[in-house]
């Protein structure tokens, strides 16, 4: 084992740098557009920040969702966030999976690339609404009486800018309509169902995405039409983006080329398929010749 390791070592070594080369170019190319959408993720967050301002506790709406599913309760809270965090880790790790894997059907720049178009595309929307209409959050903290669910005007930019990091983003209220983190959920997992190859990983993805959303609802996190206005407005925007944006190139594997990013494992079919058939017409002129 230890002679197989050996051996094994110089391999991965030579796999991560020749990726880390291919990214790097990439990203020199590309860093406009990342730059661009970790920025507005920033700005996201700002908004979100923002909206808390507004925002007035109340009493909380009736929500068919909360009949339904039972209250976890404030020390549960953890739940969601604990599936929101695994789906989000992992979608990252298979984003650079080519660095040490034998797969290279993606490359980690353009996927993030996409992502961020697809992020910011949704977010965009989700700032709209949510500065449109300010409901009485159904949080634990967002509700009356709790010291959080109201914040003072600001004393200066710097306490804007800086998002009252970290207790800004863990114990923001306001910004409802419609969920962030089913937005990034959803992304991650459509992301997936159309660049990722292992299909029972596929059906996992949606089932923990389901999963998600009802933990959210069950946590008091968010109202049952932030999850359902998340679902169909998500998938509606990366619909759109993809029917705009051209297909990723493709990446070159030698002195053949083949897809960076198939739409379907039908697509590597027919490419085989012709690959056979070019390879039999060869053959057979050479044995005409002969």
């Amino acid at each position: 084992m230890p002679v197989y390791v050996d051996r094994e070592a110089p391999k991965l070594w030579r796999r991560i740098y020749s990726e880390a080369t291919l990214e790097a170019s990439l990203l020199a190319e590309k860093w406009k557009l990342v730059l661009a959408g970790l920025a507005f993720q920033y700005l996201h967050g700002l908004a979100a920040h923002g909206v808390h301002y507004l925002h007035r506790p109340g009493p909380t709406l009736q929500d068919a969702g909360f009949f339904i599913l039972p209250a976890l309760g404030q020390d549960k809270a953890f739940v969601s966030e604990t599936v929101f965090v695994t789906i989000f880790g992992s979608f990252i790790l298979w984003t650079f999976h080519p660095f040490v894997s034998h797969s290279k059907k993606i490359c980690t720049v353009l996927i993030w690339c996409r992502v961020f178009v697809y992020l910011a595309a949704s977010q965009s929307l989700r700032i709209i609404t949510f500065f449109a209409t300010q409901l009485p959050g159904p949080n634990y903290h967002c509700r009356e009486g709790s010291k959080l669910a109201k914040i003072p005007p600001p004393k200066n930019v710097l306490e804007v800018l800086l998002i009252n990091f970290p207790d800004g983003v863990i114990y923001g209220c306001g910004d409802l309509i419609f969920s962030s983190h089913t937005i990034f959920t959803l992304v991650f997992v459509r992301t997936y169902q159309r660049y990722g190859i292992r299909r029972w990983i596929k059906h996992l993805a949606w089932l923990m995405a389901v999963i998600q959303s009802l933990l959210i609802i069950a946590s008091r996190k968010h109202y049952t039409v932030d999850i359902v206005v998340a679902w169909y407005t998500v998938n509606l925007v990366m619909f759109y983006v993809d029917s705009k944006l051209p297909e990723m190139a493709e990446r070159s594997t030698g002195p053949s080329q083949t897809p960076l990013l198939p739409l379907s494992t039908k697509d590597g079919k027919n490419k085989s398929k012709e690959d056979d058939q070019r390879l039999l017409n060869e053959t057979n002129v050479a044995a005409d010749e002969h």
